[in-house]
């Protein structure tokens, strides 16, 4: 019999039945029911004392982990035997743990109990969200450059790190007349990003630090770093003179060149031979070179004939040529002048898109002063009259039929003049026509603009839908009111 109540019971040491002996003693005691969980709403993380911000998932085990990690201290008198959560509304700010817990009690009899333990949500900003909400709160800032007057470059650097995701840590994003600066909340983010940029584009760094205070007892010192990083001066559809130990190097190619692309190398063409070469950042800045013109110089040609040229013989020691171009020679006439005899031989890598009657926009070398230190010393015999660039197209049509668009950082800028968005224009001709740079840069559809026929042959290129993506956004309020739309 129990020798509490009386009631008849098996033999166990305590000679009580369970009621009274749970009435007797609260294995629970001294275990807090309630906690507290400090969560960011910024970045989504829970703070794990003292300092530690985690990611996790609602009812995951680092969750459970965590809120256990709370009353471990109390738990160390009771044998833990299970633990679980119990479902509560994801806005209701509960989490409730369901535990299971034994211990030894009165002569050796083992109890089992068990309980809930509620924890609260507060809302509390993590240091990088106080830093990243602060803006001017910075510990380390990368400083881009390059001394141009067209940003093609910047431009195509600017949708790779869209791409990769490299402007997510970022506090801050300025534009100032030369180039960008980005800030960050610690040197190693910004160190990241100097890497990225080394490998994506060809250029140069520096690095330097300022010290901001030190604790002489902690021996904890408080510097901002600063990266400077200097882009090559040289963008696409550049004409360009080589240095005459670069152009033998590079396999005896001409000195006059032009710049077909900038990725992480600079691609150069000799619109003579066809003969191509890349040269990284290094090779460039051992042997630096300078344009030859700014792009406002470009003047447009009318094609009056021209003539494919069948593949020359390789020179001694000659590098590889473009199969992507055919050879040309052509005899143009300025668009300015068509009122006059005037008409200029050149030969052209453009072969394959020319024909007669076509506009072309190109350099005029032979009524120009050169004021470059390589040119001035070459033979001029071996400068030609003109270098034709690219094909030119009507720009408004473009425009009109372009059904595609970019991404943009956000940044901070005092506005786009006239001169920045006709630089941005010829960012996306070159896009249409560069199928190389396309594949690294992400494209999403327009919906505003319908989808046209691709059967005009004779016009400008266009990228194919197969090449786009579709642009998803999703709204604030994802649940929206009765018959709201979740996505847009």
């Amino acid at each position: 019999l129990c020798c509490q109540c009386g009631v008849p019971i098996p033999p166990n040491p305590a000679n009580m039945c369970v009621g009274c002996l749970r009435a007797q003693v609260d294995i629970t005691e001294g275990i807090p029911k309630q906690g507290t969980l400090h969560f960011c709403k910024q970045c989504e993380r829970y703070l794990q004392p003292p300092g530690t911000w985690i990611q996790c998932a609602l009812e995951s085990r680092e969750l459970l982990a965590l809120c256990l990690k709370k009353i471990k201290a109390s738990l160390s008198k009771v044998r833990l035997i299970d633990a679980g959560f119990i479902w509560t509304e994801p806005h209701a700010k509960r989490l409730k743990l369901k535990l299971t817990v034994q211990k030894e009690v009165i002569n050796g009899a083992v109890l089992q109990q068990v309980f809930v333990v509620e924890y609260i949500i507060q809302s509390q900003m993590c240091e990088d969200c106080h830093r990243i909400e602060a803006k001017d709160f910075w510990k380390a800032v990368v400083q881009v450059r390059q001394k141009t007057l067209h940003k093609k470059t910047f431009y195509y650097l600017e949708q790779l790190i869209l791409k990769h995701r490299l402007h997510q840590n970022t506090l801050r994003i300025k534009e100032i007349h030369d180039g960008l600066d980005f800030y960050y909340s610690s040197k190693q983010q910004a160190q990241k990003m100097v890497d990225f940029l080394q490998c994506t584009v060809p250029s140069r760094s520096k690095s330097s630090q300022r010290l901001i205070s030190h604790d002489i007892h902690s021996n904890v010192y408080n510097y901002k770093s600063t990266f400077s990083v200097e882009i090559v001066p040289i963008c696409k559809d550049n004409v360009v003179c080589l240095s005459p130990k670069l152009a033998q190097s590079l396999g005896n190619m001409s000195q006059i060149c032009v710049c077909i692309r900038v990725t992480s190398t600079i691609h150069l063409i000799d619109p003579s031979t066809l003969q191509i070469a890349e040269i990284d950042g290094n090779t460039y800045w051992r042997h630096p070179f300078n344009s030859l013109f700014h792009p406002k110089q470009l003047e447009e040609f009318i094609i009056m004939d021209i003539n494919r040229v069948p593949e020359r013989k390789k020179g001694a020691g000659a590098g590889a040529r473009s199969n992507k171009h055919t050879l040309a020679e052509a005899w143009v006439q300025k668009t300015s002048e068509l009122n006059t005899d005037h008409q200029y031989f050149c030969c052209t890598h453009l072969g394959h898109i020319l024909n007669p009657g076509d506009l072309v926009l190109g350099f005029d070398l032979a009524n120009c002063n050169l004021n470059d230190e390589f040119a001035n010393k070459m033979n001029p015999h071996h400068i030609p009259d003109v270098v034709l660039i690219k094909k030119s197209y009507d720009r408004t049509k473009r425009q009109r039929r372009r059904n595609w668009k970019l991404k943009e950082l956000e940044r901070d800028r005092e506005g786009m003049d006239t001169d920045d968005e006709r630089q941005y224009q010829d960012f996306l001709e070159d896009l249409e026509e560069d199928e190389a740079i396309r594949k690294n840069v992400n494209i999403y559809r327009n919906a505003d603009i319908p989808v046209e026929s691709d059967t005009d042959d004779d016009g400008p290129p266009r990228i194919s839908l197969a090449e786009m993506l579709e642009d998803l956004h999703i709204s604030q309020d994802a649940t929206g009111g009765e018959g709201a739309d979740m996505m847009t």
